[in-house]
């Protein structure tokens, strides 16, 4: 190692000699440069549409400016308005995007807050210039979750008792506080009408307030009622499906095959059969012939099967041993008691994002946030995203494939085939219309083992799953669903990792939206960035 003949020199005090140019702070193929060409091609009218001019007051700060500020903070993995109002002042790329005019972290968050509608719009036109560029290769397109935590705390969840309980003690509480404030008030005001002689018409101050805790219970109170709405909807859609069934027994030419649906009220069930075997009974009689004794006989032995079930299940109505609820009324309840058993406190509502869920990981942990997923394509650019308040996969896939496919549709491209794992691995799932699928029917080491390898299509009475079984065991789809960790497993650990989503911003299942979009978007720009300069 050589030594020095002497230090440089720290010149801190010296004065530009020529005005200092921007343009020479930074390579010309640095990300902030990319980021403000790509602003510039964008139609930002969305954003501009908020921005009022013309008026008194000190000049505003130009909305491009600021979606290329958002924009560049997200890819470099800054998301906090305070962290980044710090940037602009000592970080050099920052300095170059808002000119040196640093704004505060309140116009940014204001900004982000005020704008949330316009970033699918952002993410649409990014994936546009993305397939103007030659990329987005939607051939084959995989689909996959995670969770991303909200902001807002674990300790925040609440029982619906609790919430009902807190509603009505502060409704109480606010309704003695405006009665006595009403009644001061009341009394200044015949006061001043007395020395004054004039009548004072405004609203009393605590009328006017809005108590945030109150507010925020009302937002959760809310919550647990479109909860409870839901639970509804789908408790009487079963109702009617179970209402159905009743009729094909009475009444259908054939009768249902298998066991009864579950929550299927036992009795009504029995009453039903014995309904149709009396009909049958009646039509048959007066008919002669070997055939018609047959069929007399038949229709009496069953007539007597179903009424002696109709006698146990009477009984065993009677010991109240009959659960004739429907089949997501008891998942809600064994959702509930494994909740309890772990401890837990079962059905919660969290009063600072009531959006939000309690959702266990992939690790065994749990977090309080969302289920985000999103479809990649073979180059790894996001094409559509979807934020599901479900815990579990299992119906977020036919939703985020929609996105995909009308994203596909905009730029004129056609999904040939969907990967995705292990939980979207439901009838439904494989039986909608849609582009093909390949869905795993356990995880890695319980797939179909390729050394024993099948041909041809599936038997033509397998059932969905098991048609997926056989067409995973083939060798060409067996080497397709390989390529779905390596497409979309990468790109969700970039969102998390590169570009620091693993806390929402801001609260409420709209706002957390409108980030995941900003955040994907912001993905595809990184990668065109990356594309560009491999071209180079």
């Amino acid at each position: 190692m050589g030594v020095a003949r002497r230090y440089r020199p720290v010149v801190r005090d010296q004065e530009f000699l020529l005005p200092p140019n921007m343009a020479d702070w930074l390579p010309e193929d640095h990300l902030v440069w990319f980021v403000i060409d790509v602003v510039d091609r964008l139609d930002t009218r969305a954003f501009h549409a908020r921005s009022k001019r013309g008026g008194v007051g000190r000049q505003g700060y130009d909305p491009d400016m600021l979606l290329a500020l958002l924009v560049y903070a997200y890819a470099v993995g800054e998301r906090s308005s305070r962290r980044i109002e710090r940037l602009c002042m000592d970080h050099v790329a920052f300095r170059v995007l808002c000119g040196q005019d640093a704004p505060d972290h309140t116009t940014i968050a204001r900004f982000r807050a005020a704008h949330q509608d316009a970033f699918a719009g952002l993410f649409a036109q990014v994936l546009r210039l993305a397939a103007e560029a030659g990329m987005v290769r939607v051939g084959v397109v995989a689909i996959d979750g995670t969770k991303i935590a909200a902001d807002a705390a674990r300790g925040a969840n609440r029982t619906p008792e609790w919430i009902r309980k807190e509603a009505q003690r502060l409704a109480q509480e606010m309704a003695a506080q405006i009665v006595a404030e009403a009644a001061e008030v009341d009394q200044a005001e015949d006061t001043r009408e007395a020395e004054s002689g004039k009548h004072d018409d405004r609203l009393p101050p605590g009328m006017a307030d809005r108590d945030a805790r109150a507010a925020h219970i009302a937002r959760a109170l809310a919550e647990l009622d479109r909860q409870d709405s839901a639970d509804r909807e789908v408790d009487a859609a079963e109702q009617q499906a179970l209402t159905e069934y009743l009729e094909r027994v009475e009444f259908a030419e054939k009768v249902p095959s298998g066991a009864p649906p579950a929550g299927l009220d036992p009795v009504a069930h029995q009453q039903a059969r014995i309904r149709r075997e009396q009909r049958r009974i009646a039509a048959l009689e007066g008919r002669r012939g070997a055939a018609a004794a047959k069929q007399r006989r038949q229709a009496r032995q069953t007539l007597h099967e179903a009424m002696a079930a109709l006698a146990a299940a009477e009984q065993a109505a009677a010991t109240g041993q009959v659960d004739a609820r429907g089949k997501a009324a008891r998942k809600r309840d064994r959702r509930q008691a494994r909740l309890r058993a772990r401890g837990g406190i079962g059905k919660t509502v969290n009063t600072t994002d009531p959006d939000s869920r309690l959702m266990t990981t992939a690790h065994g942990g749990s977090v309080q946030g969302y289920n985000a997923q999103v479809a990649v394509t073979d180059d790894h650019l996001v094409l559509g995203v979807h934020l599901s308040q479900d815990a579990n996969d299992t119906r977020c896939l036919l939703p985020t494939l929609a996105t995909a496919q009308a994203a596909a549709e905009l730029l004129g491209l056609h999904i040939d085939l969907v990967l995705a794992d292990a939980g979207y691995f439901t009838d439904e799932n494989l039986t909608t219309p849609g582009p093909d699928r390949l869905i795993a029917p356990g995880k890695h080491r319980d797939l179909p083992p390729t050394s024993d390898p099948v041909t041809g299509p599936p038997p033509p009475d397998a059932s969905p799953k098991d048609a997926m079984r056989h067409r995973l065991r083939t060798e060409e789809c067996a080497t397709a669903y390989k390529r779905r960790s390596a497409t979309v497993e990468p790109v969700i650990a970039h969102l998390k990792e590169l570009i620091g989503l693993t806390r929402f911003s801001r609260r409420g299942l709209p706002a957390a939206t409108a980030e995941l979009h900003l955040a994907a978007a912001v993905h595809n720009l990184r990668r065109m960035h990356t594309a560009a300069l491999n071209t180079c």
